[in-house]
């Protein structure tokens, strides 16, 4: 007799990362500090990305002759086609805001990876999504791959209204934004001040969370330790590291 899958497995793979060159075919703003570029390449005919929040790795050649990388979500990725989409927040200068700002159609990056996925279930009774800029690259993709009707809150902090994006998405989708020049300078705050506010609906909910490692840090800390929420069912990571360049910082 078949034993039936556990409910809310969630699944973490493994592979081999792979180096691979690919070409701009296009480049647009979702807005204004948004940029989205599409790549293609043979090189993609084996690519694989199973989870919303995979990460590969941009390589990035420098004025002095080194190679920087950077860590990068894939946005979408259509097999058929093979392309890859990346969204590049525009924020404080660097190297990989500096390339996407420039980039062309033909211009080429290297990329590598993903090296693993955690495929998190659509099995969860809801969905609460917490981060920044750096985060909507993978909450857009959550929200897409989401079963219809599906609850989902989404606590996302951006520069201002303008960057307020339109994202297509089945699920019942409550958004919450948190606009900077309104608010204030405090990011952690302003982020913990709208996940108290958070009412969570019945049932077994999945909790992701994305953004500065110190504000990361403080959200995972009240999910768990104040609402008691079950370990197994959050994920939290440092997208980036106040006064770090390209740092990356895993939570769990």
């Amino acid at each position: 007799m078949a034993t039936a899958a556990p409910r809310h497995h969630i699944e973490r793979l493994r592979r081999e990362p792979k180096r691979r060159r690919l070409t701009v075919t296009s480049v647009t703003r979702v807005t204004p500090r948004m940029a989205r570029i599409t790549f293609t390449s043979p090189d993609l005919v084996d690519f694989d990305s199973a989870a919303a929040d995979d990460h590969i790795k941009i390589f990035l050649p420098t004025a002095d002759g080194t190679v920087v990388m950077r860590d990068y979500t894939p946005r979408a990725f259509d097999p058929a086609a093979a392309s890859l989409i990346l969204d590049f927040a525009l924020h404080d200068s660097g190297p990989a805001t500096d390339w996407a700002a420039k980039a062309a159609v033909g211009d080429v990056l290297e990329i590598g990876g993903p090296r693993g996925s955690v495929v998190v279930p659509d099995d969860f009774d809801w969905y609460l999504l917490i981060g920044d800029e750096t985060a909507l690259p993978a909450i857009g993709r959550r929200l897409e791959g989401l079963r219809a009707g599906v609850p989902v809150t989404t606590i996302v902090s951006v520069a201002d209204r303008g960057e307020i994006q339109a994202i297509d998405t089945a699920a019942h989708w409550h958004q919450v934004w948190i606009a900077r020049d309104a608010a204030g300078a405090d990011e952690t705050r302003s982020l913990l001040d709208a996940l108290k506010a958070f009412k969570a609906p019945p049932g077994d909910g999945f909790v992701w969370i994305a953004a500065e490692a110190g504000a990361a840090k403080a959200l995972k800390a009240h999910m768990l330790d104040t609402l008691r929420h079950p370990p197994g069912w959050l994920k939290a990571s440092g997208y980036w590291v106040r006064g770090a360049a390209g740092a990356h910082e895993k939570l769990e």
